[in-house]
């Protein structure tokens, strides 16, 4: 392409190329990113008008292509991309939540960003090269921004800290945890955090790595703008006419306090408000608001008085934390509200328990399910198998409003994929607990953190339905307020107002002994090193009173699983047996699961097998039968079985299974025997010693029985 402009910065020991050309020449801004040899295009488009609306309308594509892995995937009919995969928004929220808090609020034209995964070499991942692209496409742009930001996976392998590992490195046994970090210069305004027990000290020490590559990155982005960047476009923001606003200041002085904080008031003796009450208060607040405006605003929109009443409303509630220390609810910083929990609430699923916080409820059930009943996930970077999932649902009621209940959101997979990655590295092996297992959590009411109440309601869930967790898990979310001048407050438990108002949502959740799941979102430019260690002490503090909790709900996975629930048996049989237990087309294991009643019959390639059924004495039957089936008969064994053949030189025994073996006419017994029919007849039950073994055909002797 003419007119090439290529930037080149080395990070994790690998070199990132940023590339501006020609291509896509009718998007504000493009640029192709190239690590190893994945190659992500970005590109970043800003409408010519303003929309109406009281948000700033961004939208965030990550766009998968099944040829940048070379594979023609999509259904047998359908051969090309259908909607995003789970990873596709994950990784699209991950851009997402990074570049959203350095927009300006008031923008009111309609921005998206798109990020199409071009090639991948199934080593560098193309998250951190696409959030990286995307930056550089906003910051030379005519797009009114205040990044540029970057984001680098930094991962413990080994005892050392590695930036952007390989995914060799990250499934090698050396691996220990691993967090996406991201955000602008010397902030960090987004994290994604996995591990095992991974103490507060590691996680620091991710944060602080990732947060030195970010550095980096960021004073790579500036160079690049001071060469070839555009100028900002002088867009108009939404802004209230002043007379307007004073207006709304001064009608609610002293009204809003009482609304939000009625305890507080001389003229009430009052209780902190839940949810619902509040809400109720501040909505009958709004409309004489909206009567009193419209009478000297006869014209003026109902959302931007809406605007006005929300941006005092989160004044206040900064103000009263940060120089109060009030909460709305009066909870003390480090306070969390009331905990209760109730497990075995249905008798036929397997496992079921609630959680509640406070007005969060989680109601979380259980299903376990032979081996055969894992999701199998195709995707551009491979095909992977789940044995656990977990699924989260977030239905309209549990806020009180009415709404669309339909495909899963971008939300429900983000907060469902945040849970699963807390209780996955609890979930026993196989070989010990032979089930495939699904947790589905209900958030019947909200009030901030139900992605932390799913983290305990399924814990919970899970050791009802006696799957032997490793240990019990429990997530927190906390909050902040900060002002201009760089004071903050630390908030454990956030709800109600500190969410809707507040400046950050950090979850944690984990064990007693350390951290497994971390997610950060922030409204503000970012969080200091400082203020993130200050979260994870005060989030560990919670983290053990709330495990104290639920062990007084359940302090041990149950010892037996339903009896509503598949029973299943693992057995380890020989590679060289497996086609004798399938059959030919698969008649043999069909013919057994239908001859039994059974729940399945899964096969791995190692020879594990798992068998699955309800009836106890059916399950037993088809465990012996299987094992006829694929026993390895030596010399020496003694078997036994009904003559079914005679021949003019031996017989031919069943030995169950498919196997049968001959005792020659000199193997019957000592002496001479002139014929078979002297000594056996059809029928008869013969016990004999396996005298030769040789190319799958095995000879007996009833004569050496006992030799």
């Amino acid at each position: 392409m003419k007119d090439k402009k290529i930037f080149e910065k080395e990070i994790g020991g690998k070199k990132l190329t940023l590339e501006v050309s020609a291509l896509a020449e009718q998007a504000n801004g493009a640029v192709l990113g190239k690590y190893g040899d994945t190659v992500v295009l970005a590109t970043v488009v800003m409408g010519s008008e303003d929309t109406e609306g009281d948000y700033m309308p961004l939208k965030v594509d990550y766009e998968e292509r099944f040829y940048a892995a070379g594979k023609i995937l999509g259904s047998k009919y359908v051969r090309r991309e259908g909607r995003p995969s789970e990873e596709a928004v994950l990784a699209g929220r991950l851009i997402d939540r990074t570049i959203r808090p350095l927009f300006d609020q008031r923008l009111r034209r309609d921005v998206q960003v798109i990020a199409t995964v071009l090639a991948i070499d199934e080593e560098n991942e193309p998250e951190a090269v696409a959030l990286v692209a995307i930056s550089a496409a906003l910051a030379i742009s005519e797009i009114p921004w205040a990044g540029p930001a970057a984001g680098v996976r930094v991962a413990k392998i080994g005892g050392k800290f590695v930036v952007n590992p390989t995914q060799s490195e990250m499934i090698s046994p050396e691996f220990e945890c691993e967090a996406f970090v991201s955000g602008p210069e010397n902030k960090i305004n987004m994290i994604e955090m996995s591990g095992s027990n991974t103490s507060e000290a590691d996680a620091t020490k991710l944060l602080e790595t990732g947060l030195s590559a970010i550095n980096e990155l960021v004073k790579f982005q500036k160079e690049m703008v001071s060469q070839i960047g555009k100028p900002k476009a002088n867009v108009k923001l939404a802004e209230a006419d002043p007379e307007l606003k004073k207006l709304i200041e001064s009608f609610l002085e002293g009204k809003l306090h009482e609304a939000v904080y009625p305890h507080l008031s001389p003229r009430e003796n009052s209780h902190p408000l839940e949810k619902v009450e509040r809400e109720n208060r501040l909505r009958e607040l709004q409309v004489v608001l909206h009567a009193n405006v419209l009478e000297k605003f006869p014209d003026v929109a109902k959302t931007l008085v809406d605007v006005i009443f929300e941006e005092i409303t989160n004044d206040l509630v900064h103000e009263n934390i940060l120089e109060n220390g009030l909460r709305p609810d009066s909870r003390k910083m480090n306070e969390i509200r009331p905990l209760s929990g109730e497990v075995g609430l249905f008798d036929r699923t397997h496992g079921s328990a609630i959680f509640v916080r406070g007005n969060t409820q989680a109601l979380a059930i259980t299903t376990i399910a032979p081996p055969g009943s894992e999701q199998v996930v195709e995707g551009m970077e491979g095909t992977i198998k789940r044995r656990f999932m977990l699924h989260y649902n977030f239905p309209p009621f549990s806020v009180g409003e009415v709404g669309r209940v339909g495909a899963t959101g971008r939300r429900e997979i983000g907060h469902g994929a945040l849970a699963s990655k807390a209780i996955t590295p609890v979930i026993p092996e196989i070989d010990v607990f032979p089930y495939t297992i699904r947790t589905v959590t209900e958030i019947l009411s909200s009030n901030g953190s139900s992605s932390m109440a799913t983290v305990c309601a399924t814990t919970l869930s899970l050791m009802d339905a006696g799957v032997p967790l490793k240990d019990m898990v429990a997530g927190i979310a906390m909050g902040l307020m900060t002002d201009k001048s760089g004071k903050y407050e630390v908030l454990t438990d956030l709800q109600g107002p500190e969410d809707h108002y507040g400046d950050m949502d950090f979850k944690v959740a984990g064990t007693a002994k350390g951290i497994n799941a971390i997610q950060l979102d922030v409204k503000v430019e970012g969080l200091t090193m400082e203020m993130a260690v200050k979260t994870l002490e005060q989030a560990r503090i919670a983290r053990l009173e709330i495990l104290e909790v639920m062990k007084g709900v359940l302090p041990a996975p149950r010892p037996e699983i339903s009896k509503y629930a598949p029973k299943v048996v693992r057995l380890q049989i020989s590679k060289e047996k497996i086609g004798a237990l399938i059959g030919t087309g698969g008649k043999t294991i069909n013919g057994l699961v239908e001859k039994y009643q059974l729940a399945g019959i899964d096969i791995e390639e190692d020879g594990g097998v798992s068998i699955g059924g309800k009836d106890p004495k059916n399950l037993e039957e088809a465990i012996k039968e299987i094992l006829l089936i694929t026993r390895e008969i030596k010399v020496g064994d003694i078997v036994e079985g009904p003559v079914v053949k005679i021949l003019d030189f031996g017989a031919i025994v069943d030995l169950g299974g498919d196997t049968d073996g001959m005792v020659h006419v000199s193997e019957l017994k000592d002496g001479f025997v002139k014929t078979v029919d002297e000594v056996l007849k059809l029928g008869d039950i013969v016990r004999a010693r396996v005298v030769r073994v040789e190319d799958g055909r095995i000879g007996l002797s009833i004569k050496r029985l006992n030799s």
